[in-house]
């Protein structure tokens, strides 16, 4: 039984991914509901209406009895949008909720002592780590007040985004630009600079037909956007942030309930964030072409000693096309 659960919970962890860029300013989270012997009935994901849990509820066509619920997140006890998903739990009759990350958000919590008042048997804490990464931009909303930001680069072998002319169009292949419209569709907000809007005039939006709104498109920098820029459409709002001021930028994308950026600034802006800290991953996805001159996709950090490098951690990797994508957390 104890090899079921733990592949519910891997279930409902890539259940959960599936709610990325859907959510609003909620987590993602993801349901699964076993029976007594470890037979799937249902499952089900937040994807910005019912919750996980009322999900997998509604999509069973019944619950036998001692059946469990296997879920990424603390059941909610509060009344939101919808109702508490512990009352949804306690009404269905299901007696055994496993969960993996306690909520830790002080308006949704004590689901557990609720459930746990119920008579209902609940365990918490199956593949936690796993559970924390598929809502690490809900959790840094959550724990350090911030969106999470995610630097996405396209670069050669040698590190350069662009020839000494300037182009950029395209160094990665097909799929890899394929990749990214996935990057996009699940992240709450696209990120630029000014000097990027200017000199490359991008859409900033998935271009694909998979969601019914694209993310907010964000322009960061001082100077004008020009009249007829693409990135004005109506494809998608477009914020323009006319500064420089982080602070008030992030103040800005909270009151929004934006929680995951991706981040598409040329070097200039993108390493003024590296440095103050606010690039949490960087997704560098890179060629294999040399171009020997032309523009390093990352500027100077002020490192003068091997010591003193910028060492980052590799989450994953993978071929792309004839590309290769690493996706890297930045710190500890």
């Amino acid at each position: 039984m104890d090899k079921q659960i733990t592949a519910a919970m891997q279930r409902a962890v890539l259940l959960a991914a599936q709610g990325a860029g859907r959510t609003g300013s909620n987590p993602v989270v993801g349901a699964v509901i076993i029976d007594a012997h470890g037979k799937v009935i249902s499952e089900g994901f937040h994807a910005g209406g019912d919750h996980a849990e009322v999900v997998a509820i509604k999509n069973a066509p019944s619950i036998p009895v001692n059946s469990t619920i296997v879920v990424t997140l603390e059941p909610c006890n509060h009344t939101g949008k919808t109702g508490p998903c512990t009352e949804a739990i306690i009404d269905a009759g299901i007696k055994n909720v496993i969960f993996a990350l306690r909520d830790p958000n002080p308006v949704a919590a004590g689901g557990r002592a609720r459930l746990e008042a119920a008579g209902i048997n609940v365990i918490e804490g199956l593949l936690i780590n796993e559970a924390r990464f598929v809502n690490r931009a809900w959790l840094s909303v959550v724990e350090k007040r911030r969106p999470l930001f995610i630097w996405k680069v396209a670069a050669t072998l040698d590190g350069k985004s662009a020839a000494a002319d300037g182009t950029s169009k395209w160094i990665t292949c097909p799929e890899s630009r394929t990749y990214v419209t996935g990057l996009r569709r699940r992240s709450d907000a696209i990120l630029v600079g000014t000097g990027t809007v200017i000199a490359d005039d991008p859409e900033l939006i998935p271009h694909d037909d998979a969601g019914d709104t694209n993310p907010l498109r964000v322009v960061v920098g001082e100077r004008s956007i020009p009249a007829g820029a693409k990135i004005l459409d109506s494809r998608a709002e477009t914020l323009h942030h006319q500064s420089r001021d982080f602070d008030t930028l992030i103040e800005e994308l909270m009151n929004r309930g934006i929680k995951e950026v991706l981040v598409e600034a040329g070097p200039q802006l993108a390493t003024v964030m590296f440095k103050a800290g606010l690039i949490d991953e960087i997704i560098l996805i890179q060629a294999p072409t040399f171009l020997g001159s032309g523009r390093s996709f990352i500027g100077d950090l002020g490192i003068t000693t091997l010591a003193e490098r910028a060492d980052l951690q590799l989450i994953s990797h993978a071929q792309i096309g004839t590309d290769l994508a690493m996706h890297l957390k930045v710190g500890k």
